[in-house]
């Protein structure tokens, strides 16, 4: 269960995206422009205004296509983060789910079929704003929270085509 505010609707297929909708999921999951106004860029580039560029990407951000326009920082570059779990009884996970994505510092969660079903990453400033995170969400829960710091890290790319 990925961290959203409600259930996205069914995935849409190439066909039913406009061509706008098309480059800004595909030409943009890379080499987004590092500058004060990436989106007057973005909507250069696409020959468009920038009220389309961010008027398309709240569409799909809505839709559940998306689920956040942001950066992915190299582990320990920029504040503190660690992967945590929680053992949910199944009857509460999606409220727990949803509790545990209320926190600012936690990026998404998702389900997991083990005994710590739940498994949520958190992102703060510094550790000790991650382990009082990690802390409030024990509290709120009244479950132990199993952190997960990270000992090695591997570079996956998460950018996909998507289409041709």
């Amino acid at each position: 269960m990925q961290r959203t505010r409600r259930q996205p609707e069914p995935v849409s297929t190439p066909r039913s995206l406009s061509a706008l909708e098309k480059v800004l999921l595909n030409d943009f999951q890379r080499d987004f422009p590092l500058c004060s106004e990436p989106f007057r860029v973005i909507a250069e580039q696409c020959a468009v205004s920038v009220e389309e560029v961010l008027a398309t990407l709240q569409s799909l951000q809505e839709r559940g296509l998306i689920s956040r326009v942001g950066p992915v920082f190299a582990p320990r570059r920029a504040g503190a983060s660690t992967l945590a779990a929680l053992a949910v009884p199944p009857a509460e996970l999606e409220a727990v789910a949803e509790l545990v994505s209320s926190f600012n510092e936690v990026n998404h969660n998702y389900q997991r079929e083990h005994e710590f079903n739940l498994w949520f990453v958190v992102t703060a400033p510094d550790p000790a704003c991650v382990a009082s995170v990690l802390e409030q969400i024990g509290q709120a829960t009244g479950l132990p929270v199993l952190d997960l710091p990270l000992e090695r890290s591997f570079y996956i790319d998460l950018g996909f085509p998507l289409w041709c």
